[in-house]
């Protein structure tokens, strides 16, 4: 129930333990870290590459939704810039892999500044509406725009080498790289969800008029979050061009906001690991059933129907508030 200040209260939290982690949460961060240590010994790296990028994609969306409260449907146009700037980039200029990824977040980053300057003027669908036609017209722009090939994209781009003596060509060498930038997103994530600046962005999402009222500027917090999670996104959308080889209209068609949609909402709405867990989940789907073809898309959204009416919290937000209620 909510008091009088209009925010509903906040449950007894558990005791930070380090770095605004909970045992728990500790707990699931290292076993979180030991798959991503001991997998690519058991699985194919590249699979497991496309899981991390899509992983921090989904989380660079969940801040924005799970602790704003602003559904974007735009942020393919963030993840696909990213690619075709960094595989641009590397493969006409021949910028090291590492400086080609983090252009491809600035640019991001940038287009965020100035689709989320236009979006945060509205709320709810509108919101919505606004940026899946800003995210169309970025589509346009990359069908039509000479260094981004048309509807061949990029391809051949070169991975490099890292710093310039780590040789990226090997499959096994270039996963530790895609694992540090997918660690390094999520425990930035991480610390500005629990920072005081998170702490307002969650009130903005609780009560805005009330946030308001105690003095916060709310489009200012929106603007900065929309532009923090348009780079994360930029930057995963750029190592997944750096891995594959490859930048194409796939990755900033409307299609690709409606799987990270799917990715957030199945993994867990506003938790830290659920993005994660969802992106695994869909990932692994799309790679082990491919040979059903168009069936996949159909099982996807038994998925997410069965998801919605039997798991409303998400995966990790169904096991999160099991653990709460036994223990």
């Amino acid at each position: 129930m909510a008091d009088g200040s209009g925010f509903s209260p906040a449950p007894a939290a558990a005791k930070d333990v380090l770095f605004g982690f909970t045992l728990a949460q500790l707990l699931a961060f290292g076993l979180m870290v030991a798959f991503v240590v001991i997998s690519p010994f058991i699985l194919y790296p590249v699979f497991l590459m496309n899981v991390l990028c899509f992983a921090l994609f989904a989380c660079a969306f969940n801040l924005l939704i799970g602790y704003l409260g602003l559904l974007s449907f735009g942020h393919a146009a963030f993840f696909g810039m990213g690619g075709y700037i960094c595989g641009h980039l590397a493969k006409v200029l021949g910028l090291p892999p590492e400086l080609a990824i983090i252009a491809g977040g600035l640019v991001a980053a940038a287009l965020g500044a100035g689709m989320g300057w236009l979006a945060i003027r509205r709320t709810g669908i509108y919101f919505a509406m606004v940026t899946l036609a800003l995210a169309q017209m970025v589509y346009f722009f990359c069908l039509q725009a000479p260094f981004t090939h048309g509807e061949d994209g990029i391809q051949s781009i070169p991975r490099g080498k890292l710093l310039g003596f780590f040789d990226l060509s090997n499959d096994f060498t270039l996963y530790w790289l895609v694992a540090g930038i997918f660690l390094a997103g999520f425990l930035m994530i991480h610390r500005i969800v629990h920072s005081p600046f998170g702490q307002v962005m969650k009130a903005i999402r609780e009560n805005e008029p009330r946030a308001i009222s105690l003095g916060y500027r709310a489009d200012d917090y929106k603007l900065i979050a929309f532009i923090l999670s348009a780079g994360l996104a930029g930057v995963a959308g750029a190592t997944k061009s750096i891995v594959f080889g490859i930048a194409t209209l796939n990755d900033v068609h409307w299609n690709m906001s409606g799987e990270v949609v799917l990715m957030t909402l199945l993994g867990g709405l506003g938790t830290v690991f659920g993005p994660v867990v969802g992106a695994a989940v869909i990932i692994t789907m799309q790679n082990y059933l491919a040979e059903f073809g168009a069936w996949v898309t159909v099982m996807q959204g038994g998925i997410f129907v069965i998801c919605v009416l039997a798991f409303r919290r998400g995966i990790i937000g169904e096991i999160a508030n099991f653990l709460r209620v036994r223990l």
